[in-house]
């Protein structure tokens, strides 16, 4: 009997890739891991991630690669399993790349990023749990805002814009949705509002009637949401369907593409920050998604700007130091302003901190009529 072992579960990039990487076995190829959600609960996270990254390597390649070196990529799947993603980045680590993508989970970067640390390897995910980049390790970098960056941006909008004077808050419970919750309730006391109801749901719920009718009972002025894209479908959905009227407030993944295409007019009205978004009113940004569309015939979420963002990111580093050194790579990330007017496919000035995280401009927005609309942009925190 052919038993299938989680770790042969893995995928090597699509045949556009491939035909413009270096041949198999080349020394002087740009050589990358990528271990990602392509299966189970976080296969749109993952999913994203992966085709934005592809899209950035065959625009790189297409045009010399990195320092005139193709870029070579193999994808990994964690199958959502935080278990199987600690096995496959040993693995990877094991292959001696000269960086690793991913996991897009909280949980899973959690449990890999002591292994690469150890390794001296760079490894560029996607979570955005507040405690990441504070657990020491040099070689762990963001592609997106963490927790304790975005949930200060959310507390001033609720209190500033919104005006409320007590909150409900339902979150995941997760390293992901346990961050922000601990994030913004921190937040909000810091600025007198109340927590009217703490509500904690599971990955993969199906059914938010109970949770939905605790809310109700609450009495809040506003609803925050922070759960992931299918759960969040759902739960607009019951938030609707009991006929809820406060502002329905959430962080990215609220207001994402995903997430509207499976809640439907249940998103409309939702509010909140935006960290990444394909519908924000910046040239780069749109001529992405134009891109990507073409080629993978999907509006991409802000998962797949991380994957893209990844890529840019590392062939940035690699040129400041003027050579291909995997054990340099996570010195060069550090402190490193990344200009669009330089790099394009940066699509947004950036700076990388010394811890990994990121200061760049965000965005306020709304879903109106099943689309998402920016209503505002926030600067970068520090000039």
């Amino acid at each position: 009997m052919n038993k299938r072992h989680p770790f042969n579960r893995w995928l090597i990039v699509g045949a556009f890739a491939a035909c413009l990487a270096a041949p198999a076995g080349a020394q002087d190829a740009v050589k990358l891991i990528s271990v990602g959600e392509l299966s189970g609960g976080g296969a749109t996270v993952g999913t994203n991630f992966k085709n934005g990254a592809d899209l950035a390597i065959a625009e790189i390649n297409a045009k010399g690669g990195i320092l005139g070196k193709k870029i070579e990529v193999t994808h990994y799947d964690s199958q959502s399993n935080p278990g199987v993603a600690r096995g496959l980045i040993q693995r990877a680590i094991d292959e001696k790349p000269y960086a690793i993508l991913g996991p897009g989970f909280s949980g899973s970067v959690k449990v890999t990023a002591q292994l690469t640390s150890d390794a001296g390897i760079a490894q560029v995910m996607g979570g955005e749990a507040a405690e990441l980049t504070r657990l020491g390790m040099k070689t762990l970098f963001r592609t997106s805002f963490g927790q304790q960056s975005s949930m200060p941006k959310i507390a001033a909008y609720l209190v500033d814009e919104v005006k409320v004077k007590s909150v409900s808050m339902v979150w995941v419970n997760n390293d992901f949705g346990k961050g922000g919750r601990d994030t913004l309730s921190k937040e909000l006391q810091a600025r007198g509002i109340k927590i009217a109801a703490d509500i904690s749901t599971e990955a993969g719920q199906v059914d938010f009637a109970a949770d939905v009718a605790k809310v109700k009972a609450a009495g809040a002025d506003a609803v925050f949401v922070y759960l992931n894209e299918e759960e969040s479908a759902r739960i607009l959905k019951e938030i609707r369907k009991a006929d809820i009227k406060v502002p329905l407030i959430g962080e990215t993944t609220l207001l994402g593409q995903k997430v509207i295409e499976l809640a439907g007019e249940a998103a409309n009205g939702v509010r909140g920050h935006v960290g990444l978004t394909t519908d924000a009113p910046v040239p780069a940004i749109q001529e992405f998604r134009k891109t990507f569309v073409t080629r993978y015939n999907y509006v991409p979420d802000h998962n797949g700007i991380k994957g893209y963002l990844s890529i840019y990111m590392i062939k940035a580093a690699s040129e400041k130091m003027g050579k291909l050194d995997a054990k340099g790579l996570p010195d060069a990330l550090k402190n490193l302003t990344i200009l669009a007017s330089k790099e394009p496919g940066i699509l947004m000035d950036v700076t990388i901190d010394e811890n990994g995280d990121l200061d760049r401009d965000s965005f306020l927005g709304e879903v109106v009529h099943g689309k998402q609309q920016i209503t505002k942009i926030l600067p970068k925190l520090k000039k």
